[in-house]
């Protein structure tokens, strides 16, 4: 039986690395103390998150963003326990950064990093995340306590093919990271108005992350049979607070927006849980459509009649 027990974290993320050390660090013990094998953290928590937290990389003081993450790395060797913290990770040149997930082990050691794959933004790389990011290339699969983890970030969440491609390679337990947060009054009502007010009252929040991202967590857990954890920035505004979902599909625990906080949640890959596609997902993914056997019968040919 495998067992991993997961601290899913979220505090108000900003552009002072200083500060969101002090809060990793911290909830880092807050999560070992509670009995904790993994602390995760959401995008960008220690360096900030460009467009949002601040505007640009030009004049950023990485040095600076390297002594506090060795700070990091140094706690996860004391407290002896796994960090997968949310980061920027420096290119060379004009090489704008990665968006990034450094995965640190219970000796301190980054055994694995994972880069933003999916960056959001036009093709020019002039807006969004492109125009302040590198996308990475690979995916990133690693082995926490005998389950066999896999990481993403943020709009990963709209290619489902990421997820299909990490339960390929046995993926077990995702740390899928995001920031969807700090929003300033301006930006939230413009994402309520694209929304439209005629369907706020049928959808939770009423912007796009806290009705899409939630209900996609739910759909990859469920579809995938894969355990997910989901922390955000609580910075106002907040579109929602930091969730866990079970690999039947089910959130089994949710912390509040815009108030930092450290979830528990215990993985159990051997628990009974339903799994209604367990017969045929494998062969789905092989591209067989379908399950049972089919049969050769002119009334199944004829789809024009009664």
């Amino acid at each position: 039986m495998a067992r991993l027990t997961v601290a899913t974290c979220q505090f108000p993320v900003d552009a002072d690395v200083a500060r969101n050390g002090r809060y990793v660090r911290r909830q880092m013990r807050t999560a070992r103390e509670r009995g904790t094998d993994v602390a995760h953290f959401p995008e960008a928590c220690l360096s900030g998150y460009a467009g949002s937290d601040f505007d640009s990389y030009e004049g950023f003081d990485w040095d600076r963003l390297e002594r506090i993450t060795r700070t990091v790395m140094a706690l996860a060797a004391e407290l002896r326990m796994w960090v997968v913290l949310g980061s920027t990770h420096r290119l060379t040149g004009e090489h704008k950064p990665h968006n990034s997930l450094y995965v640190i082990d219970a000796s301190g050691t980054i055994v694995e990093r994972y880069d933003k794959r999916f960056c959001g933004g036009d093709e020019q790389r002039n807006t969004g995340d492109l125009a302040h990011y590198t996308p990475g290339t690979h995916a990133s699969v690693f082995t926490i306590n005998g389950v066999r983890c896999g990481a993403l970030i943020c709009y990963d969440y709209r290619f489902p093919e990421l997820y299909r491609h990490y339960r390929r390679r046995g993926v077990e337990m995702m740390f899928h990271s995001y920031h969807a947060a700090h929003l300033t009054p301006s930006t939230l009502a413009e994402i309520r108005a694209r929304v439209g007010d005629d369907v706020q009252h049928l959808n939770p929040g009423g912007t796009y992350p806290s009705i899409t991202m939630p209900a996609t967590m739910t759909a990859q857990a469920a579809a995938n049979h894969v355990w997910i954890s989901c922390p955000n920035s609580s910075a106002r505004e907040s579109c929602w607070g930091a969730f866990f979902v079970r690999a039947d599909g089910v959130t089994t625990g949710r912390l509040p927006r815009n108030r930092a906080g450290v979830l528990i949640s215990t993985v159990d890959t051997e628990a009974p849980l339903y799994d209604s596609t367990a017969h045929w997902r494998n062969r789905a993914m092989d591209g067989v459509l379908h399950s049972g056997t089919l049969v050769d019968d002119p009334r199944s040919e004829r789809r024009t009649e009664l």
